[in-house]
């Protein structure tokens, strides 16, 4: 497959897969702002903008009890988060780039996907944060996040299952592995900066992660954060588990195989391995369990720049010799 295809789908699937996680998150946080005390609604916008890496457009959040301006203040945040267009990490913005590589690589993906993106694409590219404010923003993060799913599910059923597919869902797995991790330290350290954090604060963690109805199946309904931070890192049969994400990240590596840059192909594959094995067999006799994330973070960057190397960006010296 030629680089710029593998570089378009990967980058796809990273795009799609944010915009798809930023909407739960804000779903689940304008929701809050009907009846949800000001301190659970600080704590979920610190939450979102800690995971993004990102800080709001005054600067920090600080947190008052006596704010009167807690609503003045979502619309503009979420206005940032959704809608702006200087913000890299904005839904729309996400969606647009989603797109955009998607144009480029028509040749590679289905008829069908192409429509499927191209519809939702035009439903939201002229909208503003005004337009879905005033009747119901929630619905809006909703439909967005359904569309998202709709077009992975149609490319489960329409794509051509060659290296195109594999890249894609490496970009995928990638981005949900590296927000995974980045949500759970953003939880952990709002967790600290507020001394105390309520069963609302993590089951609204376990919503985000698609993953409250399987936390109940297994634990019941009394929400214990250690509990709650193990399923969504390893449990092997929760689909969004950071564990079952890596297995998935190392099974699509070995399906492309070999690299133009072999070196760095083979030390993304190692480097995979090694991330399932810390998940699977370190993490449940380490107590430094934010350090085992930020380790898992910072091998997930290098893992993208290992990938980058070995399949986009590798040297033509380093490409396979082809002889008569």
């Amino acid at each position: 497959m030629l680089s710029r295809s593998a570089q378009g789908l990967y980058w796809m699937g990273r795009y799609l897969a944010r915009a798809e996680y930023l909407c739960r998150l804000l779903r689940l946080q304008v929701e809050a702002l009907v009846d949800r005390p000001i301190a659970e609604i600080h704590f979920g916008w610190s939450r979102i903008y800690t995971t993004l890496g990102r800080q709001p457009p005054w600067g920090n959040l600080t947190f008052d009890e006596s704010d009167d301006y807690t609503l003045a203040d979502s619309y503009t945040l979420a206005g940032d988060l959704t809608f702006e267009r200087d913000n890299h990490d904005s839904v729309r913005n996400c969606f647009a780039l989603g797109r955009e590589n998607a144009r480029q690589v028509r040749h590679c993906i289905s008829a069908e996907m192409w429509t499927c993106l191209n519809l939702a694409w035009l439903r939201i590219r002229d909208l503003d944060i005004e337009d879905i404010w005033k009747v119901s923003p929630e619905s809006f993060y909703a439909e967005t996040s359904r569309e998202i799913d709709t077009f992975a599910g149609v490319a489960e059923s329409t794509m051509y299952r060659d290296e195109g597919w594999n890249f894609m869902r490496l970009g995928r797995f990638i981005e949900r592995a590296q927000l995974r991790v980045s949500l759970l330290l953003a939880q952990c350290t709002a967790r600290r900066a507020q001394g105390e954090t309520s069963d609302a604060d993590w089951t609204g963690l376990l919503r985000s992660c698609k993953a409250f109805d399987a936390y109940k199946r297994n634990y019941s309904v009394e929400i214990q954060p250690d509990r709650v931070i193990d399923l969504l890192v390893t449990d092997p049969l929760l689909p969004g588990s950071l564990c079952r994400v890596l297995d998935a990240l190392a099974t699509e590596l070995a399906a492309i195989g070999v690299s133009p840059g072999s070196h760095a192909g083979e030390a993304a594959e190692r480097l995979a391995g090694r991330l399932g094995t810390l998940i699977r067999y370190e993490w449940p006799d380490r107590e430094d369990r934010e350090a085992v994330l930020a380790q898992v973070g910072d091998d997930c960057r290098k893992l993208h720049s290992l990938v980058t190397t070995a399949y986009i960006d590798y040297a033509i010296e380093d490409s396979p010799v082809q002889t008569p």
